[in-house]
Formats: structure tokens, C-alpha cells, sequence
């Protein structure tokens, strides 16, 4: 047997592999979370305190985490294999500038998404003037058919992926999110016709959103750009024209940065 198999859950259970477990500690640490014992981290993932204990040594060993007295936080060596992920760092890259514009034009946070499962995952995020209170964080992740981003990345992916989300559920994140099948359905055929994605309210109380799809030829999505500000303070309709441009410029730099390789 492997290293990575050695660890089996009780018996007649699946095995659970060494790399899962290191997954599951990496995402013990929430958007507000700097530092962990290993207590708090056995508590979390619900693995025994002697092998937490284990895999924490080991991962310090490597750089994906660092001790800070009794505690541990997530290491240099984990940033460092992020800048890798070339396909978030390409999109980030080229889009940044658009964004930047997105913002000054529109007043509003602007946020760059991308679909990772059943939830989007922000890559970036530029804070607007007097912005609301947003669960995101860049590296963060919110359900997708509670964001604007992801009821936009969700309309523009093949139907086994709406699939995958209404079977996982649609669980409440915000006031008004939807959490029955038929309306969301509905949303994202409208969605995909006109490419625009709209959010009242769905991820966080007085927040309002706008966001549309960045795909390339008609290939999946490859991101979402979208602007979010206070419910009674923007007229989000009138933010979805620019939103909806910034997408297809974003778009066609990708598509002359892959011409030119």
C-alpha cells in the first residue's frame, strides 16, 4: 500500500488519503482566520488529534504551514504555488486593468470569479468608495446560485453542471436567495439570452449586483466580472452595460493573448 492510502477511515468505509486530510486542514482556515492550534483544527475537521498532530509537523516541514508559538498559519511555501495556478493568474492578470476602469467608471466594488465545482472562488477584488459589507474575500468561496457571479459563470456552463448545483442543494446565504430549482432555472435561461446577470440580496443583506461571463469562442466560462454596491445607492441596471463591456474586452485580450503564444 502507498504512503497516500495508508490512512483508512473505520472499517467499511472509504479510505481517506493523507492528501485529502491536508486538504481538509488547509480549509479549517476561514477568510478570518490567521492562526490555528491544534485543537481547534481537530475540531474543525473532525480527524483524530494524534494525526492532525502529524500532519501538521510534516506540513511545516515543506512550507505549507508555519508555527506562530502553539499555533500554526497557513505557510510561504502555499502562496508561492498559487502564483503557479497560471490559468487564475492569466485571467487576473489581463483583466486587472479592465477592472480598474470597471471601478472608476461605476463607483462599485468590482469583483473577477471564477467556477470551481458548485462554488465560485474570487481571484480579485477592488474595493469601491462606501461599499457594503461583502462575504467575499479574495481566495474565498460562496455558493454560486447566490452571487451574481455565479448565477452568471452557472448560465453559460453545460447542463450537468446546473445539475451537480440543484442536486448539492441551494442553501440560504442571503435575504432573498433562491433556494427552489424552478426560479433559478429560470433566472439563468434569462441569464444566458441576455448575458447578464443580476443579485438582490442574494449573498448579503443590502447588497446589490451585476455580472456577466467571460468565455472565449464557445468554450466554458473562464471567469465572471462583476460591480456590487448598497441596494437605494446604484441602479444596478444601469451598471449592467458596463459590466457586460468590460467582460467582452476582457474577453477579447484573452483571445489576442492565445493568438499570439
Amino acid at each position: 500500500m502507498s504512503p497516500v492510502e495508508r490512512n483508512t477511515s473505520p472499517p467499511g468505509g472509504e479510505p481517506t488519503s493523507v492528501v485529502r486530510r491536508m486538504s481538509d486542514l488547509f480549509a479549517a482556515f476561514g477568510p478570518t482566520d490567521t492562526a490555528l492550534g491544534v485543537n481547534e483544527l481537530t475540531r474543525r475537521t473532525g480527524i483524530p488529534k494524534a494525526t492532525v498532530s502529524r500532519l501538521v509537523k510534516e506540513m511545516e516541514g515543506v512550507g505549507f504551514l508555519e508555527r506562530r508559538g502553539v499555533k500554526v498559519v497557513l505557510g510561504l511555501r502555499l502562496f508561492e504555488l498559487g502564483e503557479r495556478a497560471s490559468r487564475r493568474r492569466s485571467v487576473r492578470e489581463v483583466a486587472l486593468p479592465f477592472l480598474a476602469d470597471l471601478r472608476e467608471a461605476t463607483r462599485q466594488t468590482v469583483h473577477l470569479a471564477i467556477l470551481d465545482g458548485t462554488e465560485v472562488v474570487y481571484v480579485e477584488i477592488l474595493p469601491g468608495r462606501d461599499a457594503p459589507w461583502l462575504p467575499s474575500g479574495v481566495g474565498s468561496r460562496l455558493p454560486a446560485h447566490a452571487t451574481g457571479v455565479g448565477k452568471a459563470l452557472l448560465a453559460g456552463s453545460p447542463p450537468q453542471m446546473i445539475a451537480e448545483v440543484l442536486a448539492a442543494g441551494l442553501v440560504q446565504v442571503g435575504p432573498r436567495t433562491i433556494t427552489t430549482p424552478g426560479p433559478l432555472v429560470r433566472q439563468l435561461r434569462r441569464i444566458a439570452s441576455s448575458g447578464i446577470a443580476y443579485e438582490h440580496e442574494e449573498s448579503a443583506p443590502g447588497v446589490a449586483c451585476v455580472a456577466s461571463v467571460i468565455r472565449i469562442d464557445d468554450g466554458p466560462p473562464v471567469a465572471a466580472v462583476s460591480a456590487s454596491g448598497w441596494i437605494g445607492k446604484v441602479d444596478i441596471r444601469r451598471v449592467g452595460p458596463a459590466v457586460h463591456t468590460t467582460a467582452l474586452s476582457i474577453t477579447r485580450a484573452l483571445t489576442d493573448a492565445r493568438d499570439r503564444e
